[in-house]
């Protein structure tokens, strides 16, 4: 059985144990889905330097023509997708809270990292070229990146990156600090609104549902039931926040879990079947070759090569 935790709140770590932040570098070409609906517990940073962009936070829509920043709050449902055939970049630093705590009580600490910390004050969610705190936001990005060993312009592949190296770790502290206080010499910081949309954590308490029980029989009434919603009223709320129907979503998490084994295990295809909760192997070749356009046995032989 299933023994994640919660699956699509992100479990990867973000950095390192002891210094949580990392930077990761996105790269695409054509239209398509680049990040899946997912939610942590980190601050994530977002900066989009070339492409157009459709970015979703708790079900909220957000097109993206031209060079941004956009900031993720702790807990948050988001995804993002390209809208056109060109080249897409996407950058983001994440980073826990707790990264720049102080032990001592001053007015920084009070104010503003503990209320951070504790989810009373949230990051803003746009930052344009035309908000006169731009440039130097983009400064600090940049000499976040650099402190990772990454230059902006650099066109490889998409990576991650973390660090160990003291100094490195001093330089994006250091950063990070310079960001809140741009922030908040602008004012731009928010207090957290009281009326938490219902909706959002119906969806993510359905999709932590699904990830933890995908290998039992899960019927539209199991997931509205955990959510104490009428069957047709959550299916039209799911398909509105993920895009797809909660039938679609669980098998194509499904079969994201089959690939996984036959990359990772040599357990026989029938064997894989039964691990990602389907009981008819018919189906299951139907549905892998629907996401993969090819069969378990062609999959498997892919990665052995």
């Amino acid at each position: 059985m299933n023994n994640q935790s919660s699956v699509l709140k992100e479990i990867r770590p973000h950095g390192t144990k002891s210094f949580p932040c990392a930077i990761y570098r996105t790269h695409s070409i054509g239209k398509g889905v680049l990040v899946k609906h997912h939610w942590h517990d980190e601050i994530e940073w977002l900066y989009f330097s070339n492409g157009d962009f459709r970015l979703e936070i708790n079900m909220e829509s957000f097109p993206i023509r031209s060079e941004c920043f956009y900031f993720i709050n702790p807990g948050e449902l988001h995804s993002i997708t390209t809208e056109t055939a060109d080249v897409h970049w996407e950058d983001a630093v994440v980073f826990s809270p707790d990264i720049l705590n102080f032990d001592s009580y001053d007015e920084a600490q009070v104010h503003l990292m503990k209320p951070i910390r504790n989810g009373k004050l949230l990051f803003p969610r746009c930052i344009t070229p035309d908000h006169p705190a731009f440039a130097s936001i983009r400064n600090t990005f940049l000499d976040i990146m650099r402190a990772f060993g990454q230059a902006i312009d650099d066109t490889d592949a998409d990576s991650s990156l973390v660090t160990d190296d003291l100094t490195s770790q001093l330089y994006i502290k250091s950063s990070l600090l310079y960001l809140l206080a741009t922030l908040s010499s602008h004012g731009l910081f928010m207090p957290t609104e009281k009326n938490l949309d219902k909706r959002v954590e119906s969806i993510k308490t359905a999709l932590t549902y699904i990830k933890e029980n995908y290998q039992d029989k899960i019927y539209i009434a199991n997931l509205a039931g955990q959510v104490n919603l009428n069957e047709q009223y959550f299916c039209r709320l799911f398909k509105k926040a993920i895009g797809c129907s909660p039938i679609e979503y669980l098998n194509e998490y499904r079969i994201k879990q089959a690939k996984r084994l036959l990359e990772e295990t040599d357990l026989p295809v029938m064997e894989v079947c039964l691990e990602c909760g389907y009981n008819n192997l018919g189906n299951f070749l139907r549905e892998f070759r629907k996401y993969t356009k090819t069969t378990p046995l062609q999959y498997r032989k892919h990665f052995e090569v």
